[in-house]
Order: C-alpha cells, then sequence, then structure tokens
C-alpha cells in the first residue's frame, strides 16, 4: 500500500492553504478529487445553476490531471453530485455525462442538500477515477 499523494490545480492553491485540503489525491491507483464546485478560473462563482454545472466539469477535469498528467472523465468510474436544488441542475449533470463520458457511464450518486460549503453554490461534483 502506497503513501497518498495530494494534488491542486493552479487557480486553488490559495484556496488549499486558506481551508488545508486538496483538490485531488491518489491512493492506491485510485484518484479521488474533492468536491468540485461551479467556480471559474478566478474563483468566483456564478448565479446561473447551469453555468455552475459546466464550471464544475471543467474542474473536474483540472483536479484530475493535476493529480496525474493526461487523467480525464474518460477515467471516472464513480460520481457523486450535491444539488441545492436538484430539479434546476440534475438534467444538465446528465446532459454532461453524455458529452463529457460518451464511450462509459460511471456510477452516479445524486442528492439535494440544504447547504454546500462555499456560500452561492448551487451544484458540487465529486468524483472516482483510475490513475
Amino acid at each position: 500500500m502506497s503513501a497518498p499523494t495530494f494534488h491542486n490545480y493552479a487557480t486553488m492553491e490559495k484556496k488549499s492553504e486558506e481551508f488545508h485540503y486538496s483538490q485531488s489525491t491518489i491512493v492506491n491507483g485510485i484518484i479521488k478529487t474533492s468536491g468540485q464546485g461551479g467556480w471559474d478560473a478566478e474563483g468566483v462563482i456564478t448565479s446561473d445553476p447551469k453555468k455552475q454545472v459546466e464550471f464544475a466539469f471543467e474542474n473536474v477535469v483540472k483536479a484530475l490531471d493535476a493529480a496525474k498528467k493526461g487523467a480525464s472523465w474518460k477515467d471516472v468510474y464513480a460520481v457523486r453530485s450535491y444539488h441545492t436544488n436538484i430539479d434546476e441542475s440534475a438534467e444538465y449533470v446528465i446532459e454532461l455525462f453524455n458529452n463529457y463520458m460518451p464511450d462509459h457511464r460511471p456510477i452516479w450518486t445524486c442528492v439535494e442538500i440544504s447547504k454546500l460549503g462555499i456560500e452561492g453554490m448551487q451544484v458540487e461534483i465529486e468524483v472516482e477515477a483510475q490513475a
């Protein structure tokens, strides 16, 4: 069993230090990401739920690639998504699953909750992928 390694993409280094957590880790050949929210490259969270889903998918790619260069949605086998309003965002998650992973279907847990960790976040996505 190898020791886990911890990774961040460039724009999240400050948040990693501020909140004392990493965006992704590799443990025994598995990449796990922390929840990726709907923030843009500057860390700004949009109020548009559809745009938040798009940013979350892009941020998953950044977190995977930070852990292992070239890792992407094609390596993902498990997804957990958290929504403050599942009716506003879950269908768009499914649409992006089809776009990002047309050749496979990961397992998925989709949950509606009352609040996410950063004010204004409406969706958060975490994944597990083969390293």
